[in-house]
């Protein structure tokens, strides 16, 4: 498994219009080849516990998201 945090250049504003910070992407996909990869398939518990961390221990990060992407179409890391 091979996995990254992108902190995207989007900006966001939270649920109450408080803050207007940055979007962090999530990606980790399994592959053998490394010519193809498909995501890997966290539980939801695990993502909602990484988020909560990030939002709340990570400044300026007010949004998580987790990449689903195969490859193909979309690359193993971000670019």
């Amino acid at each position: 498994m091979a996995g990254l945090c992108a902190v995207t250049c989007a900006h966001t504003v939270d649920c109450h219009g408080r803050t207007y910070d940055y979007a962090c992407a999530l990606r980790a996909v399994t592959s053998v080849d490394g010519m193809t990869a498909d995501y890997y398939p966290f539980t939801h518990a695990f993502l909602g516990e990484t988020a909560t961390r990030i939002i709340n221990e990570v400044k300026g990060i007010n949004r998580v998201t987790y990449d689903i992407t195969s490859k193909p179409p979309g690359t193993i890391e971000w670019e």
